[in-house]
């Protein structure tokens, strides 16, 4: 049987975040979308991951998903089969961006959550044309969903989040490297200079697609995913 996929959410997304893949690559193997909503740091969330995880696995994490990600990867290498990390950034959050999100939190705990969450993902975050509102007003159920704690803790985790080039440098499994064209929140050059850290890394961007390419573009999503997912384990 073909190894088990285990998906994590981006901030403030559930497993709406991957529809599109889950109703596909379901058919070929088991799926599980692991929650990234407990816990204050990433390293206390990779924990729990691993916790409820198959003994060996497959792993696709998109933006905060893609963080945590790197940390079950640097924690357990043994039991990732392989990794795809989605519009993310292996480095640690700077003082400056930390800061800003202060007065978020303040403002998440006053009843403003969702004024909140809509300049979390800004539309010129997401690509052009007329999708775009569609896919916003579903980030913004998502982020409804899981309610003002969870914004504090996960805001919590990236704020004291740590550098993982030296994971990336170090992988050896099948690794996609995916990104939207139009995402500036995490841009093409980022994923380019991620994919450079890494021997035998496949990098893809998604044309047509923002920060949420699982959404904006799920056909070109999936099947990205299940390219990644049919490469062989042994590398050339």
């Amino acid at each position: 049987m073909n190894e088990p996929l285990v998906l994590l959410p981006g901030l403030m997304c559930d497993a709406r975040l991957f529809f599109h893949q889950i109703n596909v690559i379901s058919a070929e193997r088991p799926v599980m979308v692991s929650p990234i909503t407990q816990g204050e740091r990433i390293e206390q969330i990779a924990s729990d991951i691993l916790s409820a995880a198959p003994a060996k696995f497959a792993l696709c994490g998109l933006s905060m998903g893609g963080i945590v990600a790197m940390e079950v990867q640097r924690r357990a290498p043994d039991r990732v089969t392989r990794i795809a990390l989605l519009d993310t950034s292996p480095l640690a959050e700077t003082p400056a961006v930390a800061a800003e999100r202060e007065p978020q939190i303040v403002r998440a705990k006053t009843g403003q959550l969702v004024e909140v969450m809509r300049e979390v993902m800004q539309p010129k975050y997401l690509a052009p044309g007329p999708h775009r509102i569609d896919v916003l007003n579903t980030f913004i159920d998502m982020a409804t969903a899981l309610g003002p704690e969870v914004f504090i803790r996960q805001s919590r985790a990236l704020q004291k989040r740590k550098d993982q080039q030296k994971t990336l440098r170090q992988l050896k499994c099948p690794v996609l490297i995916l990104c939207g064209e139009h995402d500036t929140m995490t841009p093409v050059k980022r994923h380019e200079f991620m994919a450079e850290l890494i021997e035998h890394a496949k990098l893809k961007i998604i044309e047509g697609a923002g920060h949420l390419p699982t959404l904006e573009k799920p056909k070109a999503t999936t099947q990205a995913l299940q390219d990644w997912l049919r490469q062989p384990y042994i590398l050339q």
